[in-house]
C-alpha cells in the first residue's frame, strides 16, 4: 500500500432492518402475507404509470380475496416533492388505514417511507432532513413492491425527495424509515421500458460501485456490492434490449437487491453526491444523472483505490482501466454521454459543484475533492 492509498472495512456495523421475500409471483400473495398480520386496510403508494400498465391488479387482486380493504394514492411523480408527501399522510391519516404498501421504483417507495413518518411523527417530511432526526419509529408496517430494478429502496434506510423551491435534494436517513418487509417480484419489471431499464440499471451498479469504493465499505458490504456488479454487469444489456427477457430481469432484480444491502450498509459517494445536486438544480432523471457521472468519478477515485479499481475494471470487461469500462456500458445501453444531450446549460455547473457538497455521502467518498475538482469534473462530462 502506498502512502495515497485508503484504508477500508478496519471498523463496522451492518445491519439489515427489512424482511426479504424474492420470487415470481410473489407479489400476488401480499394478501395472504398481511391477513395473520390483522391488517384490515391499506394505503397503496404508487404513480400512474404503475396504474396504466396494470401491475397493481395483481396485488389488489391478492387483498380482496383476503378481505383486505385498500385506497390508492397514485400521486407520485418522479423525483417526488416535499408536498407529495406532506400530502399523502395527510390522506393517510383521514381513514384509519393500518398498513402501507408501496408499488413502483424508488420515487413511490421513498414515498411511502415519508408518508409512514410524516403521520407517526407530524409535521412536514422537510423537517427530517438529515441523519437520525426521525424520532419515533412508526408501527404501521410498510410493504415495499419493486417495480424496477436500480433504486434498491425497499431495503434500505433513506428517502431522497426535491425541495423545488431551493432546487435541491434532501435526504432522510434513519432505521426507521425502512419498509418492514421487500416483496421483490421479478415478473414486475418484464416489458419495464429500455431507458428506464438503462437508468435503473445503472444506477444498481453505481450503488455497488460507490459502495464498493466508499470509505463506509466493510467485508460484509464487499461481498455484497462485488456481487451485486458482478450480476447488473452479466444482466444489464440483456435486458435493455429484450425486455422480455425473464433471465435478465431476474438478474437484475438480484442485483438491485444485493446492491441496495450494500450501499444500505456501506454507503454511496461522489456520483450520488454530484447527482444529486445535477437532479436538483436541471431536472435531469435520477439514472441519467448517475450515468453522465459515474465513469468519470470511478477515474476520480482510482488513485487512491488501486487494488479495488484493478478488480473492478476486470469486471467490467475493461483491459485497462475501469473507467473505460464504464463509459463503454454507458454507451452500449443507450444512455447519454453528455451533459449538453439532457439540455444541462453550462452556466449551472458552478452551482451544481458547490451545492454538491450539500450531500452526507461526500464524506464517504474516497478521495476527498475540492471544489474546483467537481467542477472540472463536471466540465469533462459536459
Amino acid at each position: 500500500m502506498n502512502g495515497n492509498q485508503v484504508v477500508q472495512g478496519a471498523d463496522f456495523s451492518f445491519h439489515l432492518p427489512t424482511a426479504i421475500e424474492f420470487g415470481l409471483g410473489k407479489a400476488t400473495r401480499l394478501g395472504e402475507i398481511l391477513l395473520p398480520l390483522g391488517v384490515k386496510k391499506v394505503f397503496i403508494v404508487t404513480d400512474k404509470g404503475v396504474v396504466s400498465a396494470g401491475l397493481l391488479e395483481g396485488v389488489t387482486f391478492s387483498l380482496q380475496h383476503q378481505g383486505i380493504g385498500y385506497d390508492i394514492y397514485a400521486e407520485v411523480e418522479p423525483d417526488p416533492s416535499l408536498e407529495t408527501i406532506d400530502r399523502g399522510a395527510e390522506y393517510f391519516l383521514k381513514q384509519p388505514y393500518d398498513c402501507v404498501v408501496a408499488i413502483g421504483g424508488g420515487s413511490p417507495i421513498d414515498t411511502a417511507k415519508g408518508i409512514r413518518v410524516v403521520a407517526t411523527n407530524g409535521g412536514s417530511i422537510g423537517q427530517y432532513a438529515g441523519v437520525h432526526r426521525v424520532p419515533t419509529a412508526s408501527p404501521i408496517p410498510l410493504v415495499a413492491i419493486p417495480t424496477t430494478s436500480g433504486t434498491g429502496s425497499e431495503v434500505t434506510i433513506f428517502g431522497v425527495y426535491s425541495d423545488w423551491h431551493n432546487q435541491v435534494k434532501i435526504t432522510v436517513t434513519s432505521p426507521y424509515m425502512a419498509p418492514t418487509l421487500a416483496l421483490i417480484d421479478p415478473a414486475l419489471t418484464i416489458g419495464l421500458p429500455s431507458k428506464m431499464s438503462a437508468a435503473t440499471g445503472i444506477d444498481a451498479l453505481a450503488h455497488g460501485i460507490e459502495t464498493y469504493f466508499s470509505l463506509g465499505s466493510s467485508p460484509a458490504s464487499d461481498a455484497l456490492a462485488l456481487q451485486a456488479m458482478e450480476v447488473v454487469v452479466a444482466n444489464l444489456r440483456r435486458a435493455v434490449h429484450d425486455g422480455s427477457d425473464m433471465t435478465a430481469r431476474i438478474g437484475m432484480s438480484h442485483g438491485s437487491l444485493l446492491a441496495g444491502m450494500a450501499f444500505n450498509n456501506g454507503f454511496l459517494g461522489l456520483a450520488h453526491a454530484i447527482g444529486s445536486a445535477l437532479s436538483g438544480h436541471c431536472h435531469v432523471a435520477h439514472g441519467v444523472a448517475i450515468g453522465l457521472l459515474l465513469p468519470h468519478v470511478v477515474a476520480f477515485n482510482t488513485p487512491v483505490c488501486p487494488e479495488k479499481a484493478a478488480k473492478l475494471a476486470v469486471l467490467m470487461g475493461a483491459q485497462k482501466k475501469a473507467a473505460e469500462g464504464v463509459a463503454q456500458l454507458v454507451w452500449e445501453i443507450g444512455l447519454p454521454t453528455r451533459m449538453r444531450e439532457v439540455n444541462v446549460k453550462e452556466e449551472k455547473l458552478v452551482d451544481i459543484a458547490r451545492d454538491s457538497f450539500k450531500s452526507g455521502m461526500m464524506k464517504f467518498n474516497p478521495r476527498k475533492p475540492t471544489e474546483q475538482e467537481v467542477l472540472e469534473l463536471l466540465q469533462r462530462a459536459f
